[in-house]
């Protein structure tokens, strides 16, 4: 099978039964073409809503309450009504999963709009019922070429948001800036963009979270200005959990220049090398023994 979009730490291999896929909107189901929501959505019309990204392994959700947990903090910044607890919301995406017959090896896109507005415009308070719920459940497994390759990054020169502008803790449907850098660095020959905070300080990709080995010592951004990652957490717990130095703490991109190998961290992907940032190999130009560790670790908390 065929990775599709090989270039990109989303980039995930071909799954044939994923056109067979029935999709959950509002709690009934239906196939992939006819899926569809209101063009009067508040999603739709201007990105009013949360999201997360969920996998299905083993027949366990990963890190399932973690992701609930931010998915209703998120709303409750927003002061969206999901309309189902905690609870209920779980029971909906494994309804899902049921209904697709699926246990394993599987991706899920949980969607949550305002829902559907009178007119199209900015005021919550033209919605004229529930929230929109949207399920998307395939069956996706991460690109094995780019974890043997790594992926090239270039330095956007759209900063990534302070959280008095947009706090990115909110997993919010809206991510135009982030599309634009990512843009940006697909126009420059990268697979994907690195971004800088508002004082040039190192935050984040535009959709996983950016970490560098110095020695076998981990750094990553102090959190200011970067993604709530639930894997970015994961990460820095299994690093310090193993005896090693974790370093949460503002860095720049010479130190970046002069690091031994980094790598981004995402729901999907996991794990994925970096092997290149603005035309400059990371280290040795390919992945490297501590980013090996770091997935092994990563690898045996997924299996459970």
């Amino acid at each position: 099978m065929t990775p599709l979009s090989n270039a990109s730490s989303q980039s995930y291999v071909k799954d044939p039964r994923n056109e067979g896929v029935e999709i959950y909107v509002n709690g009934d189901f239906f196939p992939r073409e006819a899926a569809k929501v209101s063009i009067f959505d508040a999603g739709f019309v201007l990105g009013d809503g949360v999201w997360e990204g969920v996998r299905l392994v083993k027949g366990r959700l990963l890190a399932i309450d973690d992701h609930i947990d931010r998915l209703y903090e998120g709303a409750n910044a927003i002061q969206l009504d999901i309309g189902y607890d905690k609870a209920g919301l779980i029971d909906e995406i494994w309804k899902c999963l049921r209904h697709n017959d699926m246990e394993d090896g599987v991706h899920i896109r949980l969607m949550i709009s305002r829902g559907v507005k009178s007119t199209p415009n900015q005021d919550p308070r033209f919605i004229t019922g529930g929230a929109t719920i949207v399920i998307v459940a395939e069956w996706k497994q991460p690109n094995p070429d780019l974890k043997r390759t790594g992926l090239k990054l270039m330095t956007s020169t759209i900063r990534c948001s302070t959280p008095d502008v947009f706090d990115l803790r909110l997993n919010s449907h809206s991510r135009l800036n982030f599309i634009q850098a990512l843009i940006q660095a697909i126009n420059m020959g990268a697979d994907e963009a690195l971004m800088l905070d508002d004082r040039g300080f190192v935050a984040s990709c535009n959709s996983t979270n950016f970490f560098i080995f110095r020695g076998d010592e981990l750094w990553t951004s102090d959190g200011a200005t970067c993604f709530n990652g639930i894997t970015r957490r994961k990460a820095i717990k299994l690093w310090a959990d193993a005896g090693y130095t974790v370093r949460e703490a503002p860095f720049t991109l010479a130190q970046v220049y002069s690091a031994d190998e980094a790598f981004v961290t995402g729901t999907l992907g996991g794990i994925t090398p970096v092997a290149m940032i603005d035309g400059r190999a990371v280290g040795q130009g390919r992945p490297g023994p501590m980013t090996a560790r770091i997935t092994e670790l990563y690898q045996a908390y997924v299996d459970g």
